[in-house]
């Protein structure tokens, strides 16, 4: 009895948590896209095998994150009932889990599709892991910044798994994630400060303040917003897309000078009456918008224009 009582007792949906299944939609639609808008074509088998393995790829990365973190995940509310911090699954089993997915899935892609968008996706979950989890993470608040290459190369993976290189449309589809990741990065970890501090996290709000990080976000906001209309100048999108990207960024910037005209926030506020997270939820609706509109206009406006 005390023998099993000692037993991490798992499900097989703790697997799925650890390869943070938000995330990989995300990953997954984007690296989606990316493969639609790329020059070129690619059979339906391996264009799906291409996301499969994407998709995996993505899930191995965020399950060694899981295992590396588990020690801060233990100290934060949001993540403490994550497999690994609850204790229903051993530390050496996570690792072991997101390894073999991460050979697998890299090999599969550079077998089954090629070389490029292999040596990519190795790249993606490379720098997730150790760059940003390892290395940037604990010791710097602009950790989400410089990470945020490895959450902007999916698309280009897509991109490359159809025309086994990186063009301008593939650049400007990083460009457009990687603007839009420190605001809405930055809008979790302002209602969220008190996690990140206790798990001694340095992110921008603990370690510079609420007003330095709205500066930031208005900073980034104002870089975001031209870049979005990239694809439009280089011929990748047309009409439908420049009214998506214009209406949605006049939305984020709304809510991204809102938060700072709402000032400082009271630190005993609940995080789910923050003024931040109305922007955090609608960065999201803002990339999913963005890519949803590339895609539609690629396939049906456009190519009549």
């Amino acid at each position: 009895m005390n023998r099993q009582a000692a037993e991490p007792r798992f499900q097989v949906a703790d697997y799925a948590v650890l390869m943070k299944p938000r995330v990989m939609s995300l990953v997954v639609f984007t690296a989606l896209v990316g493969m639609l808008l790329a020059p070129g074509s690619i059979d339906p088998w391996t264009g799906t095998a291409a996301i499969v393995f994407i998709a995996f790829g993505a899930g191995a990365a965020g399950a060694i994150n899981m295992w590396y973190d588990r020690d801060i995940d233990a100290q934060m509310r949001r993540t403490m009932q994550r497999p690994l911090p609850a204790g229903r699954m051993r530390p050496g089993s996570a690792l072991v889990f997101g390894m073999l997915m991460a050979t697998g899935s890299v090999l599969a892609m550079g077998i089954y599709v090629n070389t490029v968008s292999a040596a990519l996706l190795l790249a993606t979950i490379g720098y997730y892991v150790f760059v940003y989890t390892v290395w940037l993470k604990r010791i710097t608040p602009q950790n989400v910044v410089i990470g945020g290459v490895s959450g902007a190369l999916p698309p280009v993976v897509g991109w490359a798994s159809v025309s086994a290189d990186i063009g301008l449309g593939a650049i400007a589809l990083f460009l457009i994630i990687f603007l839009w990741t420190p605001p809405h990065s930055w809008a979790l970890a302002l209602f969220r400060r008190g996690d990140y501090q206790a798990a001694g996290v340095p992110m921008l709000p603990v370690v510079a303040g609420e007003r330095a990080t709205q500066r930031q976000m208005i900073a980034y906001t104002a870089l975001l917003l031209p870049t979005s209309l990239l694809p439009v100048a280089i011929g990748l999108s047309g009409v439908l897309y420049a009214g998506v990207a214009v209406l949605f960024g006049i939305g984020f910037a709304f809510y991204t000078v809102s938060l700072w005209q709402a000032g400082q926030t009271p630190d005993n506020t609940p995080h789910t009456e923050h003024p931040a997270r109305r922007l955090f939820f609608f960065s999201i609706q803002y990339l999913f918008a963005l890519y949803l509109a590339l895609l539609i206009d690629q396939i049906v406006f456009y190519p009549l224009i």
